[in-house]
């Protein structure tokens, strides 16, 4: 079977605010989805709470909503039972670098064969623009008048500290760049780290389209050799007078978690197959 845009398509009307980043990242996952004739049948998207999680039900494909800040343990547990599936986990940047933090670095370290979007806006959305650990430090914000006191988070700094397989960054502005990392990022063997910067036209004015504009720039477009973490990591201490986008470092070597695993070598069976139905009746006689 053909797998077009339509196959990703949903009859429910997205609800985001006018210019939000989401409508390009939501189109960027279905053209990823679609350029690599991945079927909704074989794909597990897994969302976290926030603007981002009004997603799930306007897209195709199997769909687990989770708690804040605990999409990845769910993600993760998709793919440790069924590694077959494609697993793309979708978080903020609120959730992720909040209480979501010990998950994220968890993931990293494990290299799970999933795939992980992060939509970086710079601030709570959905409850109307609060600060996170990504807001600059100064910045006046909803509950935050007089501004952050807080140092801002480098995200990329933060990620390569713990050595990952793979990092990525994209802008929400760019539908068919940010396919293409996406797609790098499914393609990849172990967790992939793919961020997007992301507008937020309702709450966050202060990194806008002539912001990102004026600073972003594609690796494709120099030398840049991704397989160089160190080199890789450089990238992020460009910040905030530059952004690279596109793939900024990946081990082709990974070795992904179930990969990694002793017991399970020369095991090609899932999880969920060697699950088997027993019948209690005889436990549960213990405790009347």
């Amino acid at each position: 079977m053909d797998i077009t845009i339509k196959s990703y398509n949903n009859p429910v009307v997205p609800t985001w605010c006018p210019g939000c980043g989401d409508y390009g990242i939501w189109g960027a996952i279905k053209k990823a989805l679609t350029d690599l004739q991945i079927a909704p049948t074989d794909v597990l998207l897994a969302f976290d709470v926030g603007c981002h999680g009004n997603m799930q039900d306007k897209i195709g494909g199997y769909r687990f909503g989770g708690l804040h800040g605990r999409v990845l343990p769910v993600a993760i547990g998709h793919y440790l039972a069924n590694p077959k599936l494609h697993v793309i986990a979708i978080g903020g940047d609120g959730a992720t670098f909040s209480e979501g933090t010990g998950h994220l670095i968890q993931s990293v370290r494990g290299n799970y064969d999933i795939t992980f979007i992060l939509h970086n806006n710079r601030n709570y959305g959905l409850t109307t623009g609060q600060p996170t650990a990504t807001t600059p430090k100064g910045q006046p914000m909803n509950v935050s008048f007089q501004g952050v006191v807080e140092e801002q988070l480098n995200t990329l700094d933060f990620v390569f500290s713990l050595k990952p397989s793979f990092v990525a960054r994209g802008f929400s502005s760019d539908i068919s760049h940010m396919a293409e990392i996406i797609k790098a990022g499914i393609n990849h063997k172990g967790f992939s780290y793919v961020e997007i910067l992301q507008l937020c036209p309702s709450y966050n004015k202060f990194t806008d389209e002539a912001f990102y504009k004026q600073r972003i720039y594609k690796l494709d477009n120099t030398n840049h050799d991704a397989s160089d973490l160190k080199k890789a990591r450089e990238k992020a201490y460009e910040e905030p007078e530059k952004f690279a986008l596109g793939v900024i470092y990946e081990d082709k070597n990974s070795l992904p978690y179930l990969e990694r695993l002793s017991g399970r070598k020369g095991n090609t069976s899932r999880l969920i197959d060697e699950v088997d139905s027993r019948q209690v009746t005889d436990l549960l006689e213990n405790f009347k």
